[in-house]
């Protein structure tokens, strides 16, 4: 599957047959870091289509996930949160944000009820305030608080004065999620589908997996080895028709932070290469022989051709 950087051209629906409205469009999720705009994602998208992590800069690729029902279809742009950008990294995935949401039709603004509004979600909403599409807001994770702390978090946006319409959502456990839906399929215009319906992302199949093995990494480390992990998948292969061979590198900067992953007698690399390969064997539907290595790239962040390659845009 080739990887979509700007817009397709509507390509239509095959086998559709006299004339139908359909509506398709792109919907830019804008906010902080881990405010849930991933988990959001998978739970309209139907599928895991993003990787999902407490960990800052978890999301680093604008993830497209594909939603389609009969006469609609939404393609959820899951932006990398918003930040002020410290490196080549970071300053790329912020050029990425203010071009996707230039080109969207519509954008979802997604807090986090649990953190409540801050100067991030402010900073946020001044930039959308003044935006040329139309924008809803989503206030995820009600199921983790009581009922005064969720209305006084929809009170806490409110006074932001960004937005059409809030709604309260868990995307975790799905409450709130179908309205929320219904609205953003009002903002998308009449317009053939952009992608075939069986498509849920357009990820290109090795960055994928790259990052499937990025989110076990993420779950085990801590301190600043997470923002410093990047995966990258140098070969896949079709050995056998039950059988597919994956070969992964984790760039790491420092060889303190290889130590680290590798842990003691290799003990934190089997940990991650046992789940990385689970979680493979689960979306290709098929065993995975995973080959994984940790390589120290120094100042990768910075490394403008290796992010090329990372396609990290």
């Amino acid at each position: 599957m080739d990887q979509v950087t700007a817009k397709p051209e509507p390509s239509g629906v095959a086998g559709r047959t006299g004339p139908r409205t359909t509506r398709s469009g792109f919907i830019a999720l804008a906010g902080r870091p881990n405010v849930g705009k991933s988990t959001l994602t998978n739970a309209i998208v139907g599928a895991k289509v993003a990787i999902v992590s407490d960990k800052p800069q978890t999301t680093r690729r604008a993830i497209r996930g594909v939603a389609t029902a009969e006469d609609w279809q939404l393609v959820l742009i899951d932006l990398p949160g918003v930040q002020r950008p410290r490196d080549a990294l970071t300053g790329r995935m912020q050029r990425r944000v203010e071009r996707e949401l230039e080109d969207a039709d519509g954008c979802l603004l997604v807090v986090n009820v649990e953190q409540g509004i801050g100067p991030g979600d402010r900073f946020i909403a001044n930039l959308l305030r003044g935006a040329s599409v139309p924008v809803v807001v989503a206030v995820n994770k009600i199921d983790r608080c009581d009922r005064a702390t969720t209305a006084a978090a929809l009170q806490a946006v409110a006074d932001l004065e960004v937005g059409e319409e809030i709604f309260p959502v868990s995307a975790r456990t799905g409450a709130g999620v179908g309205p929320l839906v219904e609205r953003l399929v009002s903002m998308l215009p009449e317009s053939p589908f952009f992608f075939s319906p069986g498509q849920l992302s357009d990820v290109p199949e090795s960055v994928w997996l790259a990052e499937l093995v990025r989110e076990q990494v993420l779950s085990r480390v801590r301190a600043e080895v997470p923002h410093a992990v990047e995966v990258e998948v140098e070969a896949i292969e079709q050995r056998r028709e039950d059988l597919i061979a994956v070969v992964a590198i984790v760039l790491v900067e420092t060889e303190s932070q290889k130590g680290i992953l590798i842990g003691a007698g290799g003990r934190m690399v089997k940990a991650i290469g046992t789940a990385a390969r689970r979680a493979l064997e689960h979306e290709l539907g098929s065993r995975v022989h995973l080959e994984l290595s940790v390589r120290v790239r120094r100042h990768w962040r910075a490394d403008e051709r290796l992010l090329d390659r990372l396609g990290i845009e």
